[in-house]
């Protein structure tokens, strides 16, 4: 299931989930080779070579509010089909921030300039148009120094040739339900729901829906280099970001000068999508525990009991009084877990979630309804957002397409892991009745000296991208080094408040070094807890965010 993250790498809301293949049954539609034939490689040089040539006229960012004057937009245009690159093009937008060439720890000495480092977020379906902001922010000012910050917005994102499969009124209605073990009738009003989402997105798609890919945002990217005029890429992809940069390193290895992927997917074909979504299940349990633990540490404050066990119960009444009786009429169980099930991706949610749990438990509601009620501002984001989010990873690979498979498995994990299942399953539901074919996972994989050393991210215990997925890419990516951030559970972890981390992000893309071997990090700090009375501080952030993205 995807849901919004904080970012702390780029200090925006980002939209991010995982799954994988099947665990049990056969999975459906007809699939494509995933491998790219001579067509798409030979669609992909002629695309890149007119891109080159072509470069991109960046101006002003009219898509974005109040934009500095050094963000500077453009676009860039590629095939919709790399095997017919002379047909349909779209276009896709991008931004950027020069490099400063300005040490930050010296305002006299100048810093050679090292090219343009592109990043994403992530999702599928979030936008990183914002991204060459963080230049402002203290942990990328070194970066920024030596790089231009280059943020886009992927095919199907924001007015990149943008995807719908339904009203985005529609999308955002409230209240909703979010049974942990639902009915037999509740079940099959969600099927009927995902059958009736994947024929919108073929409605409001037609044929091109087939070509919002990993593959193609991966040729994608390749054109976006050459348009850039970097001979080779330097990349940074956080969470599903960090799967396509490894597809991208597996079909263009030649092409990467430095690749940091911050928050690994894990990219092994027989868990690409199905089997991760039930691992990141899994996974959000954990993290619900951690941050249930960190409430009752700090029940002088919240008053929501001195154990995880009596702040769950804290939490099974508000479910409960919320069915009955939803907040400011939007606010029902569904909107209370989708807040807080935001809260695993990253500890600086915690204060707030339980500010605003605890002031509605004692009868105010305003902070919770302000944290948690849909924002009808940025509902078509949110739509589009989950329009190629379902599109990239539908397409991706085989999905299970007997509900029993579904019913089966989620049924087992929620008995162990209630918080997440059942609502991950509705997310990506669609992707048994989809009616485009389905592409078998590119093995990613790369053998010794094909590609650049590649520095991995990960903190042990993401909720998002479990750690084994960072282990997996480690694996894979012949000569990568993987950075831990241990007994933290934060989803993004580079240029956030650890320095240990960014420190060696910082030495691994200003001067290309890597730790000889697999190094750790103590965690950051855990957040301070806040008084219910701010309860409602993290929904500005929250507001300010989701306007900054495209997703």
């Amino acid at each position: 299931m995807r849901a919004a993250a904080l970012y702390s790498a780029v200090g925006s809301l980002l939209l991010a989930t995982l799954a994988a293949a099947p665990a049990g049954g056969a999975p459906g539609g007809p699939a494509a080779p995933a491998a790219p034939g001579a067509a798409e490689q030979r669609g992909t040089a002629v695309a890149a070579a007119r891109a080159r040539a072509a470069g991109v006229r960046f101006g002003a960012c009219e898509t974005i509010p109040q934009a500095p004057a050094g963000l500077r937009c453009g676009t860039v245009e590629v095939p919709l089909d790399y095997a017919h690159p002379d047909g349909t093009r779209i276009r896709l937008t991008v931004s950027r921030v020069r490099a400063t060439q300005q040490d930050p720890r010296n305002s006299k000495r100048k810093v050679p300039r090292q090219g343009a480092l592109v990043y994403n977020p992530g999702g599928p379906g979030g936008s990183g148009m914002r991204f060459p902001l963080v230049a402002k922010l203290p942990a990328w000012k070194r970066i920024a120094a030596a790089y231009d910050l280059v943020g886009y917005a992927p095919r199907g994102v924001g007015r990149s040739a943008p995807l719908s499969c339904m009203d985005p009124a529609r999308f955002v209605e409230a209240p909703t339900e979010s049974p942990e073990h639902p009915s037999e009738a509740y079940k099959q009003q969600r099927v009927a729901r995902a059958k009736a989402y994947a024929r919108g997105c073929a409605e409001r798609s037609g044929s091109r829906l087939r070509f919002y890919t990993s593959l193609n945002n991966a040729r994608d990217l390749d054109v976006l280099r050459a348009a850039l005029g970097e001979d080779r890429l330097t990349f940074m992809g956080a969470s599903y970001g960090t799967y396509f940069g490894a597809v991208y390193a597996t079909l263009f290895p030649s092409h990467v000068r430095r690749m940091v992927l911050d928050s690994a997917v894990d990219p092994d074909p027989q868990k690409v999508w199905y089997g991760n979504n039930l691992q990141q299940s899994a996974a959000f349990e954990d993290r619900w525990a951690d941050f249930r633990d960190w409430i009752a540490r700090h029940d002088g404050v919240y008053r929501l009991g001195g154990t995880a066990q009596a702040v769950q119960r804290s939490y099974d009444t508000a479910r409960r009084r919320l069915a009955a009786n939803p907040a400011g009429g939007k606010v029902g169980p569904g909107e209370l877990q989708s807040a807080f099930l935001t809260a695993g991706y990253d500890d600086l949610f915690w204060p707030g979630r339980a500010a605003a749990l605890s002031a509605y438990l004692r009868g105010d509601a305003k902070p919770l309804v302000r944290l948690a009620a849909p924002d009808a501002e940025t509902a078509a984001q949110a739509e589009n957002g989950n329009a190629v989010y379902t599109a990239v990873e539908c397409n991706d690979a085989p999905w299970p397409t007997d509900w029993r498979v579904w019913d089966r498995d989620n049924t087992r994990l929620a008995r162990v892991a209630p918080f997440e299942t059942w609502d991950n399953a509705w997310m990506n539901l669609p992707c048994a009745y989809w009616p485009a074919p389905r592409q078998r996972p590119l093995d990613v994989r790369t053998g010794p000296g094909e590609l650049p050393p590649v520095l991995i991210l990960a903190a042990e215990r993401d909720a998002a991208t479990p750690y084994a997925g960072a282990l997996e890419m480690r694996r894979r990516l012949s000569g990568s080094v993987l950075v831990t951030e241990r007994d933290a559970g934060s989803h993004g972890i580079g240029g956030g408040p650890n320095a240990c981390v960014n420190a060696h992000l910082d030495a691994y893309l200003l001067e290309g070094r890597l730790p000889e071997r697999h190094a750790a990090c103590a965690p950051h700090p855990e957040p301070q807890p806040q008084p219910p009375a701010a309860g409602s501080a993290d929904r500005q952030v929250l507001r300010d965010a989701l306007k900054g993205k495209a997703a």
